[in-house]
């Protein structure tokens, strides 16, 4: 492996952490000795990358760090195209739409014989599953979700009984044939998934929920028995 594909790996080792890191932990995934990872480190540090902590103490890269899409290697492309092709397949008209966008600007930034490979991927998404109609849009679910708010829902069960509950959303989980709202629900004082196309209505309130919404996403991994993001 070069030294550059090396740099590139220990950001990436960074980057899927959120936590500090120990340089042993670090060097042993990368297969190098605790001296050149500090070598790498530096480099890194010296190059502008905002990698914050010391030898024995251990190693964040802080939030906003970028690489350009061109240093991305193919997998890793591919993973992005077959991804956002999905979404732009599967997705609400807006989802869908910022994924159409995000394609494009990484394809504007790759050189010619990539973006061949790019715009003609051997990886192929499926044509989108037919979805029952659901009169609330996904936009207003994940608004509510971006802006952490309570949500009111009108609710229709599998036998047709309507109920009104108060509910703070958590997570919306996109399936083949429905999509899954994930919330903690008041009147019922426990998580609860709501299928989107048995809400009847939905309203986004002015009022928080009492805790943030990473901490019961938290919460609900462990009542579901999903173990915890790396």
């Amino acid at each position: 492996m070069s030294r550059a594909a090396r740099l590139l790996d220990l950001v990436q080792a960074l980057r899927r952490r959120r936590g500090p890191v120990a340089g042993a932990v670090l060097a042993g995934e990368l297969g190098v000795s605790l001296r050149t990872l500090y070598r790498d480190v530096a480099t890194l540090q010296a190059q502008g990358a905002a990698i914050e902590g010391e030898a024995g103490v251990g190693y964040v890269l802080r939030s906003g760090f970028l690489l350009p899409p061109l240093m991305f290697a193919d997998e890793e492309l591919e993973a992005l195209v077959l991804g956002s092709r999905w979404v732009a397949a599967n997705g609400d008209p807006t989802l869908a739409r910022a994924a159409r966008d995000a394609l494009a600007k990484i394809a504007a930034v790759l050189p010619g014989e990539r973006r061949e490979t790019f715009d003609e991927p051997g990886l192929l998404v499926a044509d989108r599953q037919l979805l029952a109609t659901a009169p609330v849009g996904l936009d207003l679910l994940r608004r509510a979700l971006r802006e952490e708010r309570k949500l009111t829902l009108l609710y229709r069960d599998a036998e047709g009984r309507e109920t009104r509950r108060l509910v703070w959303p958590i997570a919306l989980g996109f399936f083949e044939t429905t999509r899954v709202l994930a919330a903690w629900c008041e009147s019922r004082a426990a998580f609860r998934h709501f299928r989107v196309d048995r809400m009847v209505a939905a309203e986004i309130e002015e009022t928080r929920p009492p805790r943030r919404r990473r901490a019961l996403l938290a919460e609900w991994r462990r009542a579901e028995g999903i173990p915890p993001r790396p």
